[in-house]
């Protein structure tokens, strides 16, 4: 063999060579399978995500949930009690005829009951000037409740605005809901008041209107008496000087 063709030869195998190093190296790059791998990594890298957005509305939720769960930290109930015992007190103070159903059935059965021509004039009297009392003492509780639900009046106005605060400030359901309740006990609170000064003065009313049927029962009575003709006038002898 010569020279040149031992060239040639040579030439022509570097040639081989390096064509299939260059097949080699095409093959070891493979675009598809590049981007599968990079659509693979953004598929985990958004599950990833999601994770961590779930997560934090977990976290919001359980935010959510303690706020939902938290107390006011508001509460009017010892004001609205304090005002509540004090009409109770109030009614409790009652004089003479008070608020028992067996007292008012005794004292009508008595006081209260016809005149009838076996009573003495002075017992008579006496029965009127008792019922005249019963009507100015029924007059004077009635005066005393309306003077102390006045006085709850202030009270009531004050717990109203801060119970009102307190509701639209509330972070939770649970706060909203107390604030709330709370509204509706000052609201039966007041009702309360209003029930015990109808019933203070109903009451007052009643023992008048009582004392009106009374005194003109009596009143026929005495008239009665006036007008039966009696013994009449009797001579008698009496000493006037020793």
């Amino acid at each position: 063999m010569s020279r040149r063709r031992l060239t040639m030869a040579v030439n022509v195998l570097a040639v081989s060579l390096l064509a299939a190093g260059s097949a080699r190296a095409l093959i070891v790059f493979d675009p598809n399978n590049y981007v599968q791998n990079v659509l693979t990594a953004a598929r985990e890298l958004q599950q990833i995500n999601n994770q961590i957005v779930s997560l934090q509305n977990e976290a919001q939720m359980l935010v959510n949930q303690a706020k939902n769960l938290a107390s006011l930290p508001y509460s009017s109930l010892q004001q609205l009690q304090s005002s509540i015992q004090r009409t109770q007190q109030l009614l409790a103070q009652a004089q003479r005829i008070a608020y028992d159903v067996q007292q008012i059935d005794r004292a009508f059965a008595t006081g209260y009951a016809p005149a009838t021509s076996s009573q003495s004039n002075s017992a008579l009297i006496a029965g009127a000037h008792a019922r005249w009392q019963n009507s100015v003492a029924a007059l004077q509780d009635a005066l005393r409740v309306q003077a102390g639900v006045v006085g709850n009046l202030d009270i009531s106005r004050t717990q109203s605005a801060a119970l009102v605060t307190s509701s639209q400030s509330a972070s939770g359901a649970l706060q909203a809901t107390q604030a709330g309740n709370q509204i509706l006990a000052l609201q039966a609170q007041q009702l309360a008041d209003l029930t015990a000064t109808v019933a203070a003065q109903g009451r007052a009313q009643a023992l008048e209107t009582a004392q009106r049927a009374a005194a003109q029962d009596q009143g026929r009575e005495q008239l009665r008496r006036f007008l039966t003709p009696g013994r009449g006038y009797q001579s008698s002898n009496v000493q006037m000087f020793h």
